[in-house]
């Protein structure tokens, strides 16, 4: 729990239970309050009042699965569908008989008062939700995150509260905050098959962080966000998958025993991948190894590079006026290879945006088979290398002659490929003043300027 109050010493509470601040002069100091998580499950807890601040306190107490009565002359209906005891009448003196905690969220300080003085004799728990300062105890903002739970207080300031509470969660959220359990006994292992985006580090989901962040065992790909490794715990065990062309530290089997294998023991493991997990990412595979395993995952979506590099670029894979649809294709394999399955002829005839992942290696025999197969050879085409990252380079050419100036460029995987008149936007929607993110420099300038073609949608 976190508390923003100040301190009084024990002489100044003379070892007795601190009058009210009310009977303190202004000289007092707000004493020390004791934090502390109350088990209520099964327990009565007595709420007077049938508003929206009584709803709130109902709602929190039936998570705690206690036992709530409700107290008032009306109440709202949303409070009365709750499964709580509604007692549809003014508050008596006796009504807290057999309660643990109580809450007076009356409109009438009166009976809120009445409330706190019959909990105050009878030695229970009491909170006052028109006085602060009067009540026994306080209610804090509170945050859950799997295990976790943060409650915060501010001197009696909700507002002040909700705020600390809010950026705790957003930290908690975004793997700000070390939520990772360290080592010690495990119950049943988990896998979380998580999409680190395109390569920078903050395109990553917030779910996809954050789970990153609790992870005890993480399996990292060449292509996902490594920088953020360098946030983890140093008990976390990180094991480098690095799957590349020709270079595999780890085949697609022995990553999946690996996963299983961690999870069986107890851990929480946390695959992590570049891009999306479900394209051209093997994420099916592995999660069917769970599935087999009888091991729980999650799968978390990425922003996959076949859409965010190019955006990050200044190129729309669909812009209106344009072009309506896209492909997203696997080039890994020539296309007159045994065992190539794109339908390149669908491909050629296609008005719409191609986008080529994994196409460096036979970026040559790609376009001529799209020429071939007739696809215009002044098709606009970019190739973006190392996408939404610092060392990010764009090459603009044509369906004719990409192959041979990629290859005079030195371009090295990894890149997306991108075909078709949307490329012509980048002209206009290249970010090349907006300091705020990484401004991709034009290693091969187009040889034609891009007609106003936003101004034609």
């Amino acid at each position: 729990m976190i508390s923003a109050t100040g301190r009084r010493t024990r002489e100044a509470c003379g070892g007795r239970a601190p009058e009210s601040a009310q009977s303190r002069s202004d000289g007092d100091v707000e004493p020390a309050r004791y934090p502390l998580m109350l088990d209520m499950a099964g327990r009565r807890a007595v709420v007077v009042g049938g508003g929206r601040v009584a709803l709130r306190r109902a709602r929190g107490l039936l998570d705690a699965a206690a036992n709530v009565v409700v107290i008032a002359p009306s109440v709202l209906p949303e409070l009365a569908a709750l499964p709580v005891t509604v007692l549809p009448r003014r508050y008596r003196r006796g009504d807290l008989a057999a309660a643990w905690l109580a809450h007076a969220t009356s409109d009438d300080p009166e009976v809120n008062a009445q409330v706190a003085a019959e909990a105050e004799e009878h030695r229970i728990w009491c909170v006052r939700a028109d006085a602060a300062h009067a009540s026994a105890a306080w209610t804090p903002a509170v945050t859950r995150h799997g295990d976790v739970t943060v409650a915060v207080t501010a001197a009696g300031d909700p507002t002040r509260s909700q705020r600390l509470r809010a950026a705790i969660a957003l930290a908690l959220a975004d793997g700000g905050l070390p939520a990772h359990r360290g080592r010690g006994p495990r119950g049943t292992g988990s896998v979380a098959l998580i999409g680190g985006g395109p390569g920078d580090p903050g395109l990553i989901t917030v779910l996809g962080r954050r789970l990153l962040a609790e992870a005890d065992v993480v399996v990292t790909d060449k292509l996902a966000p490594r920088a953020l490794l360098a946030e983890l715990d140093p008990d976390v065990e990180v094991i480098d998958a690095g799957k590349q062309p020709h270079a595999h530290n780890l085949t697609q089997t022995q990553i999946n025993d690996l996963i299983v294998g961690r999870a069986l023991a107890g851990r929480r493991v946390a695959r992590l991948k570049g891009g999306d997990p479900f394209v051209f990412g093997r994420g099916g595979e592995e999660a069917l190894a769970c599935v087999r395993a009888g091991v729980p995952f999650q799968v978390v979506p990425g922003v996959s590079s076949a859409i965010a590099v190019p955006a990050w670029a200044g190129i729309p894979v669909t812009h209106r006026g344009i072009t309506q649809d896209f492909s997203v294709v696997s080039a890994h394999l020539d296309p007159s290879q045994p065992g190539a399955t794109v339908d390149w002829e669908a491909m050629a005839r296609s008005t719409g945006t191609l986008v080529l992942l994994m196409a460096v290696a036979h970026l040559d025999a790609v376009a001529a088979e799209l020429v071939k197969r007739g696809r215009d050879a002044a098709t606009p085409v970019a190739v973006i290398s190392d996408g939404t990252t610092a060392g990010q380079e764009v090459l603009i050419s044509t369906l004719a002659d990409v192959a041979a100036q990629a290859a005079a460029s030195g371009v090295r995987p990894p890149a997306v490929v991108v075909i078709g008149d949307v490329v012509r936007l980048r002209d206009q929607l290249h970010p090349r003043s907006t300091a705020a993110r990484t401004s991709p420099a034009d290693v091969t300038p187009a040889a034609d300027h891009a007609p106003d073609l936003a101004a034609t949608a």
